[in-house]
Formats: structure tokens, sequence, C-alpha cells
């Protein structure tokens, strides 16, 4: 970095730490969730590591060694975090944001360990989300882990939704799990028979019960249900054989096969029967879409702590590298920097940095998010029910109101007196709030594991070949392989942006999109540093051309934007992730700035470390609006026939004697002319006159602004560089290699 002049700023001394974390993630005034962070670390890089120092992710069994990590997430609270106080566990209300966390520090050092945690809360949320209160209370204080005086074990539980092959992970609504009446006497509970087959199936070799998607076989069940198996009900209950899997070693998979029979109680929120047929209060579609809405985001933040916990290992591999050759003395430049003497090495690992930032910061937004909306909807559901509202179509029916009134809020002044009362009205809130919720949770499952994944590449291949050793410090070959499964968890990439193509079109999202451009706007005249002006910039190209393809055809008639035309939806969806994990780095940089100085340790060089963290921000938010112009740009294009010289289009084109006369009155014009025909019509050697595209000329001047926004990235990407090469790390890392 010797050879770059850079101005003088405050530089960042260390790494970021807890009480920098706290503000950011917004938990610095949450006790109880700092407690479990610290104690889910604890867990992460003693327990966890030592087992994957030790080899036990080349087994694919599940050994005494890994039951031994389930009892230390017993013993250190990570297992009663999903519970209430009255049903054993800590904290007071939704914990989503509590799971996150558990969830980031486990998959700081191994992924399994992570999803063996989530699996168990999985499969207690169908019941949770939809069950009875009965079910609720039944399930998850068996659950929790044995208070002080109980002398019992912990029950453990499994979702089988996944179906075997060619099923698995194709669409939850294909089921091969079957339900059929087993017995019904007169007067007593129906007694129910499940056949089961499940597919990669998590926790599965320890389970004590299960929470099963099936089907209706039977006239006497209508249509579909979660149901609950245990382990000791009449009937098999075969775990199968272990999945064998490249990654996740950690967790326990397999492939079970269950033939039970269990009383009609077990279907998961009761049923009631009608003209002699049960009918289940929820389908399995409706319980699936509860608990995916929310359990898709810890798997996301899974992703973006692995990049972050790539950092420290790169930088002290990059400093070390020519240690003990014998041109490198201690104190030269080669000895103290190695291969962060070149820019390279830096800005690659700038970029790595960045996109973990940008994916914790979209991560935990959606996880604050989601606990803010649970309350709201209950108050909703509540509302509604006392107008005589009840069901998902009539709520959605009663709730345009609420969305009318929604978009009207959004268009509001500061100072205009509607405001007031639309704000202290619950469902435009809840409204707000959840068209919010339906977009950022796919995107951070797609975003964060998706491009996660590839970032982890990066940061491999930045340990040179160290990096795919087994004794690579950080586990980072461990991790970069763990992060392909993750992108397939809870639904492969190609859900999430099908649920996206639905959900960003909603006019209540489009509406709060524009208000968050807006505020981009008003950022940047104060934070120019952020990058918050190239993202508006940004933001506005998406949104225009979401708009454009909306109302457009192709050359045959056909709309652009059409759910069955998924390289038009899939990549508009792609476009958008990229903006969002943007906004909510940047937003998380201003919460930083704004509580730090109450916080005596994140005051310590705050300066420095706001300069950094705002240059990152800089740096994604130039790589969000550099795949959003690339995306925008194919697309507003690309379904374009390009003219070919036997078209009408190349009558249009300059003769080339037409040219000699009108630069006599015209000079200059000549060196206009992109397409010109010479005397005997013979023309340039291309495909055809230079295309042009019906309204295009606003799209070109949005994207050559945006263009134009991007000054000023370099130098932040030299700042951020030049303080990754200065940033002080501690002598060695705090779990085993």
């Amino acid at each position: 970095m010797g050879t770059v002049a850079l101005s003088e700023t405050k530089t960042m001394l260390t790494l970021p730490g807890d009480a920098v974390r706290q503000i950011l993630w917004r938990f610095a005034d949450r006790y109880d969730l700092q407690m479990l962070a610290q104690s889910a670390r604890a867990v992460a890089r003693g327990t966890v590591a030592r087992l994957v120092a030790s080899g036990e992710r080349n087994t694919h069994e599940w050994t005494p060694a890994k039951a031994e990590m389930l009892e230390a997430f017993d013993r250190s609270g990570i297992t009663a975090a999903f519970m209430e106080p009255e049903e054993g566990g800590f904290i007071v209300g939704p914990k989503n944001l509590a799971l996150a966390l558990a969830a980031f520090e486990l998959a700081w050092v191994d992924g399994g360990a992570a999803t063996a945690s989530l699996a168990s809360f999985l499969a207690l949320s169908p019941i949770h989300e939809r069950g009875t209160q009965e079910q609720v209370t039944h399930y998850k204080t068996l659950a929790a882990p044995p208070q002080p005086g109980e002398d019992r074990i912990p029950w453990r539980g499994a979702f089988a939704l996944t179906e075997p092959i060619p099923y698995v992970g194709v669409d939850t609504g294909m089921l091969s799990g079957k339900v059929s009446v087993a017995e019904w006497k007169d007067g007593e509970e129906p007694w129910l028979q499940v056949d089961k087959r499940g597919r990669f199936i998590t926790n599965i070799a320890f389970a004590n019960f299960v929470t099963a998607a099936v089907g209706s076989i039977d006239p006497r069940i209508k249509g579909s249900c979660v149901i609950i198996l245990e382990e000791g009900d009449e009937g098999s209950f075969d775990r199968g054989i272990p999945t064998k899997k490249l990654v996740h070693q950690l967790s326990s998979t397999g492939d079970p096969i269950f033939n039970m029979k269990v009383p009609a109680s077990r279907i998961v929120g009761g049923y009631t029967v009608k003209d002699g047929v049960i009918v289940p209060n929820f389908n399995h579609g409706e319980i699936i879409e509860a608990v995916f809405r929310r359990t898709r985001v810890p798997v996301g933040l899974m992703t973006a702590a692995k990049l972050l916990s790539a950092v420290e290992p790169v930088i002290r591999y990059q400093r070390e590298r020519f240690r003990g050759a014998e041109g490198a003395k201690p104190g030269s430049v080669r000895y103290e920097q190695g291969i962060q003497q070149r820019q390279d090495a830096l800005h690659r690992l700038v970029d790595v940095w960045a996109t973990g930032e940008a994916a914790t910061s979209l991560g935990f937004a959606a996880a604050r998010l989601f606990d803010t909306i649970e309350p709201l909807e209950k108050l909703k559901t509540a509302l509604l029910k006392e107008q005589g509202v009840q069901g998902g179509r009539a709520e959605m029916k009663a709730l345009r109101e609420s969305e009318q009134r929604a978009i009207e809020l959004l268009s509001l002044t500061p100072a205009d007196p509607r405001r007031a009362e639309l704000e202290a009205d619950p469902l435009v809130d809840y409204v707000l709030k959840d068209a919010e919720a339906n977009v950022i949770c796919p995107a951070t499952k797609l975003w964060n594991t998706g491009h996660g994944a590839n970032m982890m590449r990066e940061a491999v291949s930045l340990m040179g070949g160290y990096g795919i050793t087994e004794d690579c410090p950080g586990f980072l070959a461990n991790k970069w392989m763990d992060a392909q499964l993750e992108a397939t968890y809870e639904g492969p990439e190609a859900v999430q942006r099908r649920q996206l193509t639905v959900t960003m079109t909603s006019e209540v999202f489009l509406a709060e999109f524009s208000a968050w451009t807006a505020d981009m706007r008003r950022i940047a005249s104060d934070h120019p540093g952020t990058g918050a002006c190239t993202l508006a910039s940004a933001m506005h190209l998406w949104q225009w051309t979401l708009n454009y393809l909306q109302k457009t055809t192709d050359p045959f008639g056909n709309k652009l934007y059409h759910g069955q035309r998924q390289g038009v939806t899939f990549a508009l969806a792609d476009a958008l992730c990229w903006l969002l994990a943007s906004r909510y780095q940047i937003l998380d940089v201003l919460e930083l700035e704004a509580r730090g100085p109450e916080d005596a340790v994140a005051a310590e060089e705050l300066e420095g470390t706001l300069q950094f963290l705002s240059d990152l921000c800089y740096v994604q938010a130039a790589q969000a609006a550099g795949e959003a112009s690339r995306i925008c740009g194919e697309l507003v294009f690309g379904y374009n026939q390009h003219p070919t010289w036997a078209d009408e289009a190349h009558r249009a084109c300059f003769m080339a004697s037409e040219l000699e006369v009108f630069e006599e009155t015209m000079p200059g014009i000549t060196a206009m002319a992109v397409d010109v025909l010479a005397v005997d019509g013979s023309h340039p050697i291309k495909a055809g006159p230079c295309a042009g595209c019906a309204g295009s000329s606003e799209f070109l001047r949005l994207q050559n602004k945006l263009t134009a926004c991007l000054s000023g990235f370099r130098l932040a990407k030299d700042r951020a560089a030049d303080t990754v090469s200065k940033v002080m790390i501690p002598e060695a890392l705090d779990y085993p290699a």
C-alpha cells in the first residue's frame, strides 16, 4: 500500500468488538440476549471447535462425542432460548433475534452445530406457530432443559417435510406422506394411520418426536395436515440410514420411515368433524408458510457468520506468509506485511468483509422485524375477529383498506397532520411491516447463502493452498463447503426467487421502496461517504425497470414480467437482494454513529471504526449498483431483437454522400453518425445497425447517472484496504485449529 497516497482519516485500530456489534445489531440494551450470545460463543469455540479439530466431521454417524454437543446446548441456555419462562425458558416474548444470535455464534465455528440447534426449534415451530395451546405447552415443556431438581432428559425433535427423491427439494406442495383413518369408534376420538418416508431429515438419529407433513388418502380426512409422531407410538419409527453428507457432519441427517398409529389429537392445530369428515384447522401449506417465513432467516445468518469469521484468519495468514523465508527478516515490510504488501490481496479481502457486513445487517434486520411483527400479528387477528373477519382470504380482503392507508402514509410529508392518525393505526403498522417481511425473509435466505457461498470461495482462495487443508485456521474449507448446503435449506434458491417475484410487486412494498430511496438521498446529503447516493440511484433504476417490464411485451407480444417468465422475474429478484443488503448495512452504521458515543467501550476509537465501516458500505453499495445496473440493462434491452442489414432499420442510416452535404451546414455531424452506408450500399462489418429501444432514453439517463454516482468508490476501497493492512488482530485464534 506504500505506493498509494491516501487522505488523512481516522483509522480503525482493532477489529470491531462486542460493544460495537451489539449497537449495530440492536441488542445493546438486552442483557438477556448478550448473555445468550456469550454462552453460545463459549459452546462454539469450546465444545464445538474441539469436535471439529478432533475429526468428528469425518463420520456420518451420530457419535457419543457429538451427543455431548446437545448437552452443552442445554447447559448454556441455547435449547431454552425458544421457550417462554413458564415453559422452561428465560426470554420473554418473540425470540427471532435470540435464535438468530445463537445460530450466528455457532456457525462462526461450524455450520453443522448451528443446524443441530436450529433443527430442534424447527421441529417445534409448527406447534409453536399453529398448534393448540395444549400442544404448545406439552411439547415445548418436554423439549426444555430440566430445571433444578428435575431428573429427566429433554426431548429432541425433527421436522419431516421433505419427501424422498424425486420429490426432494422440488415443491412443498407435493406430498408422498399419507394419512388415513385407522380406527374411529362412535363417541371416541379417531385414530390415524400415518405412512411417511422422509428425506434429509435433520436430528433424526436422536429425535423423540417428529412433526410430519402428510396428505389424506381417506375420504374421511380432508386435505393435508402436519401431525406429531412420538417414538413410543404404536408402529414403526425407523430412523433410517445416515445421509452421506460432505458437509454439516456435526448434525444428524437421515432418511426415516414412519408407519404409525396415532390419535387425531396429534394433528397440529387441532381439527373439527363436519359431516363425518375430519377437517384439520390448518393444512400443511399454511403451517409451512408460517414456519419458513421466520426460520429461513437464521440459516441466512449462518453463512454471514462464516464470512465475518474468515476475516481474522485471512489477515493472519497474509501477514505471516513469508515469515521464515531467508529474505524476510523481522522488522522488514516483507516480514511484517507479507502478502498484504500488495493491494490485490487487500482489495479482495475488503470485498469479503463488506459482503459479510451486509449479509449480517440484512439477516439481523429481518430477525428484529419478525420480533416486531409477532405481537402486531396477534393484535391484527384479534381486531379483525372483533369485526367478524376470520380466515386467510377474508383477512386479506379486510386489510385492503389498511393497505391503501399505509400507502397514503408513505406519501405524506413529515408535517402533515394526517400522519399521527395513520401512524397510530395498528393495522396500518402491521401492513407496512408485513410487506417488508414478505420480501426481506426470502431475500436474506437467497442473497446471504447464494452470494455468500461464492464469497466464501474467495475467502478460501485468499489462504492459498492452506485454505483447503484440514488444519486451515478458522476451518475455512469446511465453512465454504457447508455454505453450499445452506443455500438449499428450507427451500433452494428457486423457491426464494419465486416468493420474491410475488411479494416485491405488492403496492405497499413498492411504496415503501420509493420512500426508502428518498431516505437514502437524504442520508447521502449528511453521510456522502456511505455510498447512500450510489445506492439510491441504483434503487431508482431498479424500480423504473420493474415498472417498464410490467408494461412491456417482447417482439412476439408476450408479457415480459410474468410468473412463468423466470428469466425476467428471477433476475430482477436477484438485483433487489443486492440493494436490500446494502441498505440495511448503511442503516446499521448510522445506528452506530448515533448510539456509539453513549457506550464507553464503543466510544473508544469510534471515529476510526465508523470511517472503516462507512467505507465498507460504499464498497458494497457500488457492488450492488453494478449488479443492479447489469441486470436491469440486460432485461430492458435483452428482449429486443437486434436489427439486421436486411431490416427496414438500415434505411435510417446515413449515406456517405449525404453526410458530405450535411457537413457543410452542420459541422461535426460526421463524427456523430454511427452507421454510414457507402454509395454501393456496403455497410460496416457487424450484425446490423446499432440497436435502439423504445423508452431507452430514460433508462440510459438513469444508468449514466448511476455510473457517475460511483465517484469516490475506489477511494473508499483504498482507504478500507489501508485499514485492513494496519488493523491489529489477536496473537492467536480463540478456538483450536
